[in-house]
């Protein structure tokens, strides 16, 4: 589709970032190019400075500009998206029989050389907690929070949050102790282990705004949104036996669904 104006009359800042924007999506200026000046474009437009920079951040809330406030502004450079699929269900509970050497093979942490963290404690269930886990409001939970980051950056690469009811896997303490983690084989292998079989996975996908602690913690640009993925497993009664909510800035991140059908 060939680029467009904005359909609006437009004020001067969005003039301005309407010409660099197209410029961007015909190829004219590609990935890490520098945008002109501020003073080059506001006496290219004769424009005010102010109008200019207002043009720069609306470029910015698109996404397709990084920099200014100091630093040159340029077009942005996609980052590695990284690819989440669906069918990590499957694999993950392919895990579940194997040794467990077999299932101790490196992960992300491991091998991208990240710092992995998992912090546990025991809650009390709220009413969104509750009417999820189909659970009576106050029954304890083991909330478990996971993240990695780059130790060179500090940034973070990755962060989820998980609840188990505490009646399910108290049988087995180790479930319950931070310091099993990594666990080999993840959640199913460790609900193996209290006799729960995950037989169905169901992702939430919604997205939201970053707050400005998002954009710190992630290293994300003005305008990228957050994917918000939640995952429900449960077990071959039905009943949900895990739920994981995890954050995804969506500039690097993209979600694969495999679907089975069947035949007619």
């Amino acid at each position: 589709m060939e680029p467009q104006r904005t359909p609006v009359d437009q004020p001067k800042s969005l003039q301005v970032a309407d010409d660099l924007r197209l410029q961007i999506e015909r190829g004219d200026l590609a990935p890490g190019d520098a945008l002109p000046t501020i003073a080059d474009l506001s006496a290219r437009w004769g424009y005010s400075v102010n109008v200019v920079r207002d043009a720069f951040e609306l470029l910015k809330a698109q996404g397709l500009v990084s920099g200014g406030r100091g630093r040159p502004a340029k077009v942005r450079v996609p980052l590695r998206r990284i690819v989440r699929s669906s069918d990590r269900h499957q694999e993950e509970k392919d895990l579940v029989l194997l040794s467990e050497e077999e299932r101790r093979g490196p992960g992300a942490a491991e091998t991208l050389q990240l710092q992995f963290t998992a912090t546990y404690e025991e809650i009390r269930a709220d009413v969104a907690l509750a009417e999820a886990f189909g659970i009576d409001e106050g029954a304890k939970l083991l909330q478990r929070i996971y993240e990695t980051t780059d130790p060179a950056t500090r940034q973070r690469q990755s962060w989820s949050v998980s609840y188990l009811p505490h009646d399910l896997i108290s049988a087995n303490p180790a479930l319950l102790d931070s310091a099993n983690e990594p666990w080999p084989g993840g959640t199913q292998h460790q609900l193996h282990t209290v006799g729960v079989e995950v037989v169905r996975v169901v992702d939430e996908v919604a997205a939201t705004m970053p707050t400005t602690v998002d954009l710190k913690l992630w290293g994300m640009e003005k305008g990228v949104p957050l994917l918000k993925v939640r995952r429900i497993s449960f077990d071959e009664t039905g009943r949900v036996v895990e739920i994981s909510d995890a954050d995804y800035p969506a500039d690097r991140t993209e979600l694969r669904f495999t679907i089975p059908l069947a035949k007619w």
